[in-house]
């Protein structure tokens, strides 16, 4: 396999690197991937995130192991195991499932082959999506973001951060409201460090202060990104995404989604039918990170903790994909099916 270099993922001498997440911003730690436990763990971990990365990250050490001569019978039982390691991302499913087409035409070469190509076709996805997402952006806008949808999550630009950095690039002088996106504060800990390394001009705030900047006029767009848009358009990304695109209808803020065409799931009818991961109480009794660790809750608390929500599409002012802009009497009128 050739070397491949993006912010998070690094392939050098057909070894996989994962820049751990988890303990930035105030580490960075590069962990080697070469197995397939240590793949599902560092997914679970979160060590590795973001929908676009994970499903990359995933193929890529498939690849490697099946050019190291794994046979093709462990690789599709290896691939059905990374293919389950987190239920609602689906380009996690969807990239695998193009590498199991590969690998029925001529294995490994085809393997290696499909998976060079993913990585290479998320740059340019990302690319595209940030120009037809950079359109809807005003000089001097206020954007709000939630969760963290950057370089960390893709191979390439990003998507609503890949929006945010073409627009700053573009000298649309714009200002970031970051969203620190308990209770993994992946806006806190990530968001704002991609912000800092682009130069682009940001605020972190608590999640419960956007309603207050929304109804003060203080927010002009929101983007975010989505880990699973439905043939109609609701969506999944990570939990407070509704509670945003609810705010953003009240105050008549245009609340955008940013996404590729390989988050779509034209099999899933609806955001009803988006299975919702749910994780481990500790999350929400404390913080974990590379500071150390803080608990706060009573031992004994009960916890609910899903990681993402469904916002339905018609809180959605538009989805930008790397396709084009769509609205929703395009997806009424089935245009997103079609890309």
């Amino acid at each position: 396999m050739n070397d491949l270099h993006a912010l998070s993922i690094f392939v050098d001498n057909n070894q996989l690197s994962i820049l751990d997440q988890t303990l930035l911003p105030n580490q960075t730690k590069w962990l080697v991937c070469d197995s397939i436990d240590s793949m599902v763990l560092m997914i679970q971990k979160l060590q590795i995130r973001g929908a676009p990365a994970i499903g990359i990250a995933a193929c890529l050490l498939l690849a490697i192991r099946a050019e190291q001569g794994v046979s093709k019978e462990q690789f599709l039982v290896d691939a059905q195991r990374l293919r389950a390691a987190r239920p609602t991302a689906v380009n996690l499913m969807n990239n695998i499932d193009s590498l199991l087409n590969a690998a029925a035409i001529e294995y490994p070469i085809s393997v290696v082959n499909e998976a060079e190509r993913l990585f290479a076709e998320d740059i340019e996805l990302c690319d595209k999506l940030s120009e037809f997402g950079n359109s809807l952006v005003a000089p001097n806008s206020r954007i709000l973001t939630h969760c963290n949808t950057g370089g960390l999550a893709t191979v390439g630009v990003g998507t609503a951060i890949g929006v945010i950095r073409k627009a700053h690039e573009s000298g649309k002088k714009i200002k970031v409201w970051v969203d620190e996106t308990r209770p993994l504060l992946q806006g806190g800990r990530l968001t704002a460090w991609e912000m800092g390394e682009l130069g682009v001009p940001y605020q972190l705030i608590c999640d419960s202060m956007a309603a207050m900047l929304m109804a003060r006029g203080e927010v002009d767009s929101i983007f975010v990104g989505a880990d699973r848009i439905a043939a109609n358009g609701d969506f999944a990304n990570k939990i407070g995404t509704y509670n945003l695109a609810v705010l953003a209808k009240y105050h008549k803020v245009p609340f955008y989604v940013v996404a590729p065409h390989t988050t779509v799931d034209l099999a899933c009818l609806n955001g009803d039918n988006i299975p919702i991961e749910e994780r481990d109480s500790a999350e929400i009794k404390g913080v974990r990170g590379g500071f150390g660790d803080c608990i706060w809750a009573p031992e004994e608390a009960s916890v609910y903790n899903p990681a993402f929500d469904v916002t339905p599409a018609s809180l959605v002012s538009a989805w930008v994909l790397d396709t084009g802009i769509y609205r929703l009497e395009n997806i009424n009128q089935g245009k997103l099916s079609a890309f």
